[in-house]
């Protein structure tokens, strides 16, 4: 996936307005940084998308199971605190935060940090990009993170008030006590 980042220090977009960015060019993937910047993705290449899917559809699997909270695609733009907008590959609430939103804002890029998020590296992402993400991510309230490489088969755990755990070659992911009983296959993503 291609990506560029825009400084758009003169303009000022509020929201609303970047909101309208986004679902006017929806064959595009928009993020704006804390700084303001405008970050431009392109669609997922082929083997990304297959294991983007099958990670979201792990998520949401288990989430159907056990509904105290709510699973998000790639699509789902989440307002962190810091002000930056993104996206995570995939992502997940408590549905106590999700209830506390009105109609309005769930309707919208949603105005909180997801309590787990998973990034998965694409060939053409930049791994400190990624993990500078991670750590915003983590800074901004994100209780449980997962950035996973298929390039390196690894896995950094990010948590909450802690250093980054670094897995090599696993098979299966715990969603520990954030999201109890959930095992991400790791199989069908290596």
């Amino acid at each position: 996936m291609n990506q560029f980042t825009l400084n758009l220090e003169t303009i000022d977009l509020t929201d609303e307005q970047f909101f309208k960015l986004c679902q006017n060019n929806r064959n595009l993937r928009f993020e704006r940084n804390f700084n303001g910047e405008l970050v431009i993705m392109s669609p997922a290449g082929g083997k990304t998308g297959h294991r983007n899917i099958e990670i979201a559809y792990q998520l949401q699997r288990w989430s159907r199971q056990n509904p105290f909270g709510i699973a998000f695609d790639s699509s789902t733009g989440f307002k962190l605190p810091n002000g930056s907008d993104r996206s995570p590959d995939a992502s997940w609430i408590s549905l106590e935060k999700w209830q506390n939103l009105t109609p309005e804002e769930q309707e919208k890029f949603l105005p909180l940090c997801p309590d787990f998020v998973i990034e998965l590296r694409s060939p053409s992402d930049n791994i400190k990009t990624l993990q500078n993400k991670m750590k915003e991510y983590q800074e901004n309230g994100t209780r449980l993170g997962w950035l996973i490489d298929p390039q390196t088969k690894t896995v950094e755990i990010y948590r909450l008030n802690q250093e980054v755990e670094i897995l090599e070659n696993s098979l299966t992911l715990s969603g520990e006590d954030i999201l109890p009983q959930f095992i991400l296959n790791l199989e069908q993503i290596w």
